[in-house]
């Protein structure tokens, strides 16, 4: 498991809008296109510069590719990151105010403090 690649992933991915609504559409296509282009991508570097041992393992790509962030979150992924790129693609889903909001701190509300680890 890679916490790093997870929050490189989804990093990357909210920084993009077209990203963004790709991955809202197609999340295992957006999932896989990413691991094979971007992942081994050295961040802030030239891209010729590349590493060749990163990739999601099958719960990360999972979880990633059922736009599950309870178990993102659990897998230690940085909650600002998951809640960041989960509210620019369904917070349009919802008509109550911080309607988003309330339902990923319900659905992540079953783990308990100490949180998991999120130091890369």
């Amino acid at each position: 498991m890679s916490k790093y690649l997870l929050n490189k992933f989804l990093y990357t991915v909210d920084r993009d809008p077209d990203l963004v609504e790709r991955y809202r559409d197609d999340p295992a296509g957006t999932v896989t296109w990413w691991e094979s282009e971007h992942a081994n991508r050295i961040l802030n570097c030239i891209d010729g510069e590349r590493s060749t041992w990163l990739a999601f393992d099958d719960t990360e790509r999972a979880a990633l590719a059922g736009h599950d962030y309870p178990t993102l979150f659990e897998l230690g992924a940085h909650p600002f990151l998951t809640l960041t790129l989960f509210i620019a693609m369904f917070e349009r889903d919802h008509t109550e105010p911080l309607g988003f909001q309330l339902e990923y701190a319900h659905r992540v509300s079953h783990v308990r403090m100490p949180y998991p680890d999120i130091a890369t």
